[in-house]
């Protein structure tokens, strides 16, 4: 039964077919009923490839993204390839260590519009993002990267393609971003390098291990196919005179169409914008330097769909997930973007799906409103074969976060009863976010890397403390100032950006050699304003000297198997620990030594957030805290280690 005052027809999570809030809320007597199942409607998929020269990322790509357009086919995912961002080595060492301008420009763009990162690759300045409504994470399961080097002989990955491949409402979809040899007389080696990316690039399981194993193929990038035979005043002269259809004869890539084997099915729609490269940066005028290169159409979107006498099944009947067709709505470029030589171009499909999975693998039952800490109750079930971890969670989102794993707060999912009644679990009052506003619960495989399950949006109204602002207000207020200047660092194995909140702002900041008196210290979402259930606090500058601080683990102080009594009490800055009450036996609970009890999911396999700091200010908080010995403490078991000191237990001092 639901707790105390909460309504007992919760949230489940949102059909595939419906949009936020209008999802069905049936009351759940105890186990979940299946939802009807979902018609096949067509899903938007928008594509865009831009060659963006090395340039810093413009103000807005609103337009870009064919957003705010008020049609009906609006887009339920969105595939952004980009060739040539800045890599040289300053840029390569501050990308390798904190997001990328490109990838925090289209998260802020796409985040109010309620997409979210699904999954993110990069092979030096060859970039691609795939980002879905935040309805449809549920429905995309089986997610792999791949990229695949070309330059210098498959040395160096300045030419090449990457790739991301996963299941979209049970059917293999594959998106292949690549940049391929330049210049007209390379168009065998064009040939060569995407039969070798086809070869190269292989992924795990049966279904589609190649990439024209997939149901649905997107190909797209700066292809570099030119225009042959013709003069460039020819040229030219049929682009003034919109007479573009005399040039699609001689285009390289329209030729290799019919006599490339590799290239058969592809499919492309009518070229009816202008070639889009190559132009002086900052008009729209083509290239007037000495060179005087052609004009052609190197960027490029083309999709294949597997032919549907392939893979046949008894009885020469196609497996069960039916045949795709793909309509491609829009194909243009935007000629208003011109910090490049190149021109964006982006394409618009409607994907109509013969068969659709419409239940997702866990339903999530969450009240309409919290507005008192005891309704902050989540139950939840998961299907059957659904493949769970002990590293599962649970986290509480703000309508409009940017990535799986932004949250503000989570719980550590634990397993259903064999009979697969529903379970829940509880946010103590500690990790709840006060105020008003409207949040969305989603279940985390560590499994697959996915979210396996969503609500709708529900609203939170808790009251906010009364209590005058102590020093910890005080320092979690300028905390929140201080994110601004936050860099988020990548994990070198994950498929999503490292957790928190990330700058909302693109950082343009010059290099760190150029600030004197820096010191790179944890970042402040690291104390007051961490949404981290854990302790926050760190303490300790080591010596006068600008540096830059690593984790390093120090026997006899915060080791992984350091246990302080009472941790779980005395942590007040959103602990993790949470109750787990069976649906039918006793109650149980994780113990706050737990190591499930204290492990950050943010910090698995991810690296630590850092943020620039004016040396004076760390070694002033060197000073205020120098005198005070506090035992060190560790944040959790998979964190990097290190000393932290909760508000009550210095207090208590």
């Amino acid at each position: 039964c639901p707790p105390s005052g909460a309504r007992c027809s919760p949230r489940r999570s949102p059909a595939t077919t419906s949009r936020p809030g209008r999802a069905p809320r049936p009351g759940p007597p105890g186990c979940p009923k299946p939802s009807p199942a979902s018609s096949s409607p067509a899903g938007g998929i928008t594509v865009v490839t831009w060659n963006v020269g090395t340039a810093m990322p413009p103000n807005d790509v609103t337009s870009l993204l064919h957003l705010n357009t008020g049609e009906t086919n609006d887009a339920d995912m969105i595939a952004i390839g980009l060739q040539e961002v800045n890599s040289k080595i300053n840029k390569r060492l501050k990308d390798a260590l904190f997001t990328d301008q490109w990838s925090e420009l289209f998260m802020d763009v796409l985040s109010p519009f309620h997409f979210v990162l699904v999954s993110t690759v990069r092979m030096q300045g060859v970039i691609l993002l795939v980002f879905a409504k935040y309805y449809h994470l549920p429905f995309l399961q089986d997610i792999q990267t791949d990229c695949t080097r070309t330059g210098l002989g498959g040395y160096w990955g300045n030419k090449g393609g990457v790739s991301v491949r996963l299941s979209i409402f049970g059917h293999m979809v594959c998106f292949l971003n690549c940049h391929l040899p330049a210049h007209l007389e390379k168009a065998e080696q064009r040939k060569e390098d995407f039969a070798t990316i086809l070869h190269m690039q292989q992924f795990e399981g049966h279904v589609a291990s190649g990439i024209l194993d997939h149901d649905l193929v997107f190909w797209f990038g700066d292809l570099n196919f030119r225009i042959e035979s013709l003069d460039i005043r020819f040229v030219k002269y049929a682009i003034d005179s919109n007479i573009l259809s005399q040039l699609w004869e001689k285009d390289q890539l329209n030729i290799a169409k019919s006599t490339w084997p590799v290239l058969s099915g592809f499919q492309e729609g009518p070229l009816n914008f202008p070639p889009t490269f190559k132009f002086d940066v900052g008009t729209n005028k083509y290239d007037s330097s000495a060179k005087k290169r052609k004009p052609a159409w190197t960027d490029r979107i083309l999709w294949k769909i597997k032919s549907p006498s392939v893979g046949l099944g008894a009885g020469g009947r196609r497996p069960s997930r039916g045949v795709l067709s793909v309509s491609q709505l829009c194909y243009c470029s935007h000629m208003e973007y011109t910090v490049s030589d190149h021109k964006p171009v982006a394409a618009a499909f409607a994907v109509q799906f013969a068969s659709k999975t419409d239940k997702p693998l866990v339903e999530i039952y969450v009240a309409d409103e919290w507005s008192r800490p005891e309704q902050a109750v989540v139950r939840y079930k998961m299907a059957a074969g659904f493949h769970r971890s002990s590293w599962d969670w649970i986290g509480l989102y703000r309508v409009g976060f940017r990535h799986p794993k932004d949250y503000v707060s989570y719980v550590w999912a634990r397993t259903p009863v064999p009979t697969g009644c529903l379970w829940q679990v509880m946010f103590l009052e500690e990790a709840l976010p006060k105020g008003k506003g409207e949040y969305i619960l989603g279940y985390y495989s560590n499994t697959s890397s996915s979210i396996a399950g969503v609500t709708e949006p529900f609203q939170i109204s808790l009251p906010r403390s009364e209590e005058g602002s102590s020093p910890t207000d005080s320092s979690g207020s300028s905390s929140e100032e201080e994110d601004d200047s936050t860099l988020v660092l990548l994990a070198p194995k994950s498929r999503s950006p490292s957790p928190g909140k990330m700058k909302r702002h693109r950082s343009r900041s010059p290099s760190l050699a150029k600030f004197q008196g820096l010191i790179l210290r944890p970042s402040s979402r690291d104390r007051g304003t961490s949404r981290s259930p854990s302790p926050q606090s760190r303490r300790g500058v080591p010596g006068d000297i600008p540096t830059i601080h690593l984790p390093q683990e120090e026997p006899g102080r915060c080791g992984a198997k350091a246990k302080e009594p009472g941790w779980a009490a005395n942590s007040q800055e959103g602990s993790s620990f949470y109750k787990t009450v069976r649906e039918q036996g006793d109650p149980q609970c994780i113990s706050a030594d737990n190591s499930l009890a204290r492990a950050d999911p943010r910090n698995l396999g991810l690296l630590p957030a850092l943020r620039l700091e004016m040396i004076d200010q760390a070694l002033g908080r060197r000073r205020e805290s120098g005198d005070q010995g506090y035992p060190c403490q560790r944040m959790s078991p998979t964190s990097p280690p290190g000393c932290s000191t909760s508000p009550k237990e210095r207090s208590s001092l």
